[in-house]
């Protein structure tokens, strides 16, 4: 049984200039159809709506680009703008793990969204341009 394994790592320019990061991965994706997205955002631009943006578009990219049955996510218990992001796109809670943090153990949230709940809070004006050559490289055409 083989698995296959891609990762898109995402740049997230605003005027120019980079500001953060969004990755997408997809593990046995051809059977499962699930991605997990990881995203990092700067210090200086937290707090404006940046983050839901970003994350909004890679969903856009998984479910409508990529054909993702479900994506997942996760964040530090006390992560409450990750958290809260993840609620307000309509992820809903999907048990609780632990992994590092400074060298300490500490509780991460993890979060489930299907395509049924994407599809209902899905955004139209997201434009996905060049998806369908990238197709072959990921192993999904």
């Amino acid at each position: 049984m083989s698995e296959d394994f891609w990762r898109l790592y995402l740049v997230v320019l605003l005027d120019g200039e980079p500001i953060g990061m969004q990755d997408l991965l997809g593990t046995d994706f051809a059977r499962f159809g699930t991605v997990t997205s990881f995203s990092w955002l700067a210090p200086g631009r937290r707090g404006q709506g940046v983050g839901r943006e970003m994350r909004a578009a890679v969903l856009h990219l998984a479910f409508a680009g990529l054909g993702a049955r479900e994506a997942e996510s996760d964040a530090f218990v006390d992560n409450h703008a990750s958290n809260k992001v993840s609620r307000a796109l309509g992820y809903e809670p999907n048990g609780t793990t632990w992994d590092t943090r400074r060298g300490e153990a500490a509780p991460i949230q993890r979060w489930r969204l299907t395509r049924e709940a994407w599809e209902r809070t899905r955004r139209d004006d997201i434009e996905l341009v060049g998806v369908q050559e990238c197709l072959p490289a990921l192993s999904l055409a």
